[in-house]
């Protein structure tokens, strides 16, 4: 039954559903499989064989944490997505490692050496990986783009917008959003510091642009933001 499971998360992800059943079951063989609690720590980029990581529920968040200590989110990584050694090369300069955020996660890893022999074999995966990791590049690219062009209210909004359209339960122009960012985590993701966050978050909600909890966030019209 574990490897039925284990089947059936692959098979529903996008990336996978070009690969026969019998493909599928090969990609099982070398597949991890586990389930997290919120707060718990998934992996350091420095502590294990290289992984590739797949999430198929939850919400988790990558840390980035330099010389000093200081820690920066890098990106959310979300329901679908994947995490860890994406470009296929391992590079361990700098110390990550991926938290979750969400009550509860359940995640497929596979070892970065056993997949790469699997996208040898299998030139259709290994062609709908690439589209798949150069979408994900991109965003992230287009994200520093912003931080750098752009001010802090700004890419609050944009941050905002990039989640209701990605998480939000949209009912007309009220969108509403599941809140697993601390305001800490939101300062982090927009670079800036947390009294920033929590005053520009304070005026969205004087202006009634939202109102913001600690369980979710309600944007009352999406198109004014």
């Amino acid at each position: 039954m574990y490897e039925d499971l284990k089947y059936w998360y692959l098979r529903d992800h996008k990336l996978f559903r070009t690969l026969s059943y019998s493909q599928i079951k090969q990609l099982c063989i070398i597949t991890g499989f586990k389930k997290a609690s919120k707060g718990e720590i998934i992996y350091f980029s420095s502590s294990d064989l290289p992984r590739i990581f797949l999430l198929k529920k939850g919400n988790i968040k990558i840390v980035a944490v330099d010389d000093d200590g200081n820690e920066t989110i890098k990106d959310i990584i979300q329901k679908g997505d994947l995490f860890g050694e994406l470009t296929l090369e391992s590079d361990f300069k700098n110390e990550e490692y991926a938290k979750v955020l969400s009550d509860d996660v359940a995640i497929c890893s596979f070892l970065l050496s056993d997949f790469e022999d699997l996208l040898l074999k299998n030139p259709t995966l290994a062609l709908s990986y690439t589209k798949f990791v150069g979408l994900k590049m991109k965003r992230i690219k287009n994200s520093y783009a912003n931080l750098i062009s752009k001010d802090a209210k700004t890419r609050l909004y944009q941050f905002l917008r990039d989640w209701a359209e990605q998480e939000g339960i949209r009912n007309e122009n009220v969108v509403k959003l599941e809140n697993y960012l601390t305001q800490n985590d939101i300062a982090q993701i927009i670079c800036t510091s947390r009294q920033t966050a929590t005053q520009l978050l304070n005026e969205m909600e004087n202006n009634y642009l939202l109102t913001y909890s600690r369980k979710e966030i309600i944007i009352q019209d999406i198109t004014k933001i």
